[in-house]
């Protein structure tokens, strides 16, 4: 009887015969590709990025995301499940490789890796693409600079419930591998819309009939004080500098976050979490205030 290694060496065999890959080595343009990828070195107009591993490609297919090229190492196909997701991938890109182990340890940043690698495009959303309903919440994040903050972010708007993420005044680049470490694929599941400017945004807000809240420690009312229950924005600045003046001079709202202790403020992940949670709690009717 065979082992689960030998059947997933057998699927992975005739896939490379059903689809084309090409076997590649360590001086191949899509290896220095993967690698500038990873290490965030160059510049990435069409937001591609690397995803690693059997998991994250599986939030890939799952999600529909555009892929540009496959990498595999078949003697890492270990699974009958890996081999199915390889042909999954394969059957939805032109560019198909293969590498040797070793060729495939120099790329991976992970420990043992597992044999499959993509890279993919990241798609940004249009406004008129995101399904509003009268009790919409979106996360606003206005020129926060700390990759990894803005991963937890987009992972909080998705945990949260949170309709879409609106970002303006972007200091991080959307593929930097700490904010899709840190979004743990939530950057695939809720929709991010970006904007030129805090204007851009704003209008956007006031066209589509939200109530915008600033998050500000000066605010003579908590977060809790509000009863929402209707569309609203949360706006969240720069660790460095807040957020941009230009919102304090427009139709907007102050909200604080009580703080009992020595320190005077959140890490701006944290704070939008607390505020998410109270908006989206209540706008879908859990809790009452």
């Amino acid at each position: 009887m065979q082992t689960e290694q030998q059947q997933a060496r057998e699927l992975t065999d005739a896939l490379l015969m059903k689809y084309k890959f090409y076997a590649v080595g360590d001086g191949h343009s899509i290896v220095k590709h993967i690698k500038a990828l990873v290490s965030n070195s160059k510049p990435n107009p069409s937001r591609q990025f690397v995803a690693e591993g059997l998991w994250f490609n599986s939030l890939i297919v799952q999600a529909g995301t555009p892929l540009h090229a496959l990498i595999i190492c078949p003697e890492k196909i270990y699974t009958v499940q890996s081999a199915k997701l390889v042909e999954e991938l394969a059957k939805r890109c032109d560019q198909r490789f293969t590498v040797s182990a070793k060729t495939f340890e120099k790329i991976s940043e992970r420990e043992k890796p597992d044999g499959v690698m993509s890279i993919a495009y990241l798609t940004l959303s249009e406004v008129a693409d995101v399904p509003f309903t009268d009790k919409s919440v979106v996360l606003v994040l206005d020129g926060v600079e700390i990759p990894g903050n803005v991963g937890t972010m987009i992972r909080v708007a998705d945990g949260a419930g949170v309709d879409a993420v609106f970002i303006c005044n972007r200091k991080a680049r959307m593929t930097h591998p700490k904010l899709l470490q840190s979004s743990m694929g939530s950057v695939l599941n809720i929709p991010i819309v970006e904007f030129e400017s805090a204007d851009a945004c704003y209008d956007a807000l006031k066209a589509k009939g939200f109530e915008i809240y600033l998050t500000d420690s000066r605010a003579e009312k908590s977060y809790y004080e509000y009863p929402y229950g209707k569309r609203c924005a949360f706006v969240m600045g720069s660790e460095r500098y807040g957020i941009s003046r230009g919102w304090y001079d427009k139709d907007v709202r102050l909200l604080s976050i009580p703080m009992f202790g020595k320190c005077d403020s959140l890490n701006v992940g944290v704070a939008a979490t607390v505020v998410c949670y109270e908006a989206s709690l209540k706008n879908k009717g859990y809790i009452k205030r």
